[in-house]
């Protein structure tokens, strides 16, 4: 019996086993012009196998890319396109740097740390204050989405210059925006809508005693 764990390794199983078999047939062509003429064919049925590369731009490089991958880089043909290298694929790419500083108010995040940062860089003016007055109310949203309660502005002024390292103060002509924010406006939308369901139901409950007494009485007077 030939079982699959007994054969060589499928490099890109999803080109099956016989195209893979076919590019290693290719290899040992000693004529060129008919190896690059065999590799071409077989170009043609990996298109059909995996045709969801037909979506890629430039799909046809992907082929010619695979072959290479496929034979172990070790195929001397004539491609359309630059011949890429086992090192190329195996090599590793370069680290992200990641932030280390711990966050000073984790409800925030670090990204408005780092804006507050930015602003507090900028020179006085116009534009400092416009950028710290949508910083502010961006602010109160996110403090609002876990607190789940209403704050007043003056917490949100204190915190930004806080994690500003005191190098913001709010201007006194700020004010942050009175609109309710979406996630209550939703919430209060819900339990409106729950109000009104539940308004609806006494209504029918009560509806149904009436019904019930009016049906006894005349019971009554008929007997």
């Amino acid at each position: 019996m030939d079982y699959n764990t007994q054969r060589s390794k499928l490099i890109m199983p999803e080109y099956g086993r016989h195209v893979q078999k076919m590019i290693n047939y290719v290899k040992n062509i000693e004529d060129r012009e008919k190896r690059n003429e065999q590799i071409r064919a077989v170009l043609t049925t990996m298109g059909v196998l995996n045709p969801s590369l037909r979506d890629i731009n430039d799909f046809k490089h992907k082929l010619w890319d695979h072959v290479q991958i496929i034979s172990d880089f070790d195929i001397d043909i004539d491609s359309p396109y630059p011949i890429p290298t086992k090192d190329t694929f195996s090599t590793k790419p370069n680290p992200i740097p990641l932030e280390t500083n711990p966050l000073k108010a984790a409800h925030y995040g670090r990204n408005i740390q780092n804006m507050l940062d930015m602003v507090a860089d900028k020179p006085e003016g116009e534009t400092k204050t416009n950028m710290i007055r949508i910083l502010a109310n961006y602010m109160r949203q996110q403090y609002l989405i876990w607190n789940k309660e209403s704050v007043i502005e003056e917490t949100i002024f204190k915190d930004i210059y806080k994690l500003s390292g005191g190098r913001i103060v709010v201007p006194d002509d700020i004010h942050l925006d009175t609109t309710v924010p979406r996630e209550q406006s939703t919430h209060r939308e819900v339990n409106g809508y729950r109000d009104q369901v539940g308004a609806g139901h006494r209504d029918q409950n009560a509806f149904r005693e009436r019904s019930k007494f009016k049906s006894k009485n005349i019971k009554n007077k008929r007997k």
